[in-house]
């Protein structure tokens, strides 16, 4: 049998604590606006979560503050699919089939792997280890054909298309779709507000360098103000910036809010020092967050509202994957489960 092609996006984030302006910006934004095109599949992912050890209570609180962060952006569950990865059996099936097909050799080349692990790789969990197979599984369980990542991702990506292709290839099929990765703009991608070198991370030890999306809008308005540039004017056109990553950081983040490209936010700015781009660029950036966090806010006083979402939301998946993973149990030659 044939796969069903039909477009379909598929993407996930960890719900390990602090969505940032970068995870707005460069995921929970473009999530929202691209939905009604295609159907779109957005997953809590609470399993990879845990290949690091986690407090319980803080996990299911960051999973809804999670939750509370798509909707709050615009991630409508109505129009997409929202649901937590614990939640769907075949996640954790398929990763285990996956893992069963994909090599050793392939996990020890992933750069995440190295870098978390470190020179203490024997100390780290074998879902660690383990973390692209279920990855794959995340995005084949629902013959997903687009994965919207950051580039630190598209590797674990590339490793899916290499898992899918090897399983067709294997068992003589062509079952899994080779899913393509849409990698983030230069606009969405958010710099450290302290180093314009390095990516917005909620793991950066200084507040600082990052726009919580629980930050107030004089929380904001201060931390942008004291975002590290240099003195040298604005420029023209985005190549006067090519030496400058604290400043082109400011301008991207100030196009990617108002949806106006980089050139033509210089073109306003040009000549003029931060003493007069920053102040604009808090003004928007509150005009735009205040009504995520007061949102967020909101959803995360009634928890019973974020399981109810999130349980509908399983619902759904399940009745795209549960199929999926039965033609791949069937295909790898297990005998037909008893219906339930």
């Amino acid at each position: 049998m044939a796969p069903d092609r039909t477009p379909r996006i598929f993407s996930g984030i960890q719900p390990s604590g602090g969505l940032t302006l970068g995870n707005y910006l460069g995921a929970l934004k473009r999530f929202a606006d691209g939905q009604g095109k295609v159907e779109t599949v957005f997953c809590l992912v609470d399993l990879h979560a845990i290949t690091v050890w986690q407090d319980p209570a803080a996990l299911r609180r960051q999973t809804r503050e999670l939750a509370a962060g798509f909707i709050a952006s615009g991630v409508d569950p109505a129009q997409s699919i929202l649901f937590a990865q614990s939640h769907v059996p075949a996640h954790a099936e398929l990763g285990w089939m996956l893992s069963c097909v994909a090599r050793m050799g392939w996990m020890n080349r992933m750069t995440q792997w190295k870098d978390k692990a470190g020179k203490n790789a024997e100390a780290q969990s074998l879902g660690l280890f383990a973390y692209p197979a279920l990855m794959a599984a995340d995005i084949l369980a629902y013959h997903a054909t687009h994965v919207p990542v950051g580039e630190d991702q598209k590797q674990h990506v590339e490793l899916t298309r290499d898992i899918a292709a090897k399983f067709n290839h294997d068992y003589g099929v062509d079952f899994f779709p080779i899913p393509e990765p849409v990698i983030e703009g230069a606009a969405t991608r958010v710099m450290s507000l302290r180093d314009g070198t390095k990516k917005m991370s909620k793991s950066d030890p200084s507040d600082a360098s990052r726009i919580n999306l629980t930050d107030d809008a004089d929380t904001i308005a201060q931390k942008i103000r004291k975002a590290r540039t240099d003195a040298d004017p604005l420029p023209a056109t985005m190549d006067g910036l090519k030496d400058r990553p604290e400043a082109r950081n400011l301008v991207n983040i100030f196009a990617a809010l108002s949806g106006e490209p980089q050139d033509a936010v210089l073109a306003r700015f040009e000549g003029q020092g931060f003493g007069a781009f920053k102040p604009a660029l808090a003004e928007l950036a509150v005009e735009m967050l205040a009504p995520i966090t007061r949102r967020m806010a909101e959803l995360t006083a009634a928890p019973d509202e974020i399981d109810r979402i999130l349980q509908d939301g399983a619902h759904r998946a399940n009745a795209i994957a549960e199929p999926i993973i039965a033609e791949a149990r069937e295909i790898m030659g297990m005998i037909p489960a008893a219906r339930r």
